[in-house]
């Protein structure tokens, strides 16, 4: 039932997410994705979806794919206990690093960031590519 709560804030952050959302997580979800909600009165008010990767530049580390937090409770420490969630998940789970990225018009939200110690590290490159068809 927290999944159906959660969408319509998920759509806040992501409008582009295709039409059925439950298939669409529920393939997040078989890749590795976890979600981690805030509730206030039974109503979904943030969430995070993260995941734990490995690579090359920072060994095992945690993702966070997407966090929100309803915009009439931003400021209201919402979206700092997702995060320090998703930190306390990650130093759990033996990763060396937590790792997001974040679309360069969202000011506030930066702030926010290097507010609870995050830094920029180096920039996201990226090409949207035809998708094919069948797909």
């Amino acid at each position: 039932g927290w999944l159906v709560k959660a969408e319509p804030l998920h759509r806040d952050l992501r409008p582009q997410l295709p039409a059925d959302y439950a298939a669409t997580m529920a393939r997040v979800f078989a890749s590795g994705g976890r979600l981690v909600i805030a509730t206030e009165d039974d109503v979904v008010v943030g969430l995070a979806v993260w995941r734990v990767l490995e690579n090359t530049m920072f060994g095992r580390f945690l993702y966070v794919d997407d966090l929100v937090t309803a915009s009439a409770l931003r400021s209201r420490g919402v979206g700092k206990a997702l995060l320090s969630r998703c930190e306390a998940i990650a130093v759990e789970l033996g990763c060396r690093e937590f790792v997001l990225d974040s679309g360069v018009q969202r000011g506030d939200t930066h702030r926010f960031y290097f507010r609870e110690g995050l830094v920029v590290r180096a920039f996201n490159f990226g090409k949207s590519l035809p998708v094919p068809s069948g797909t």
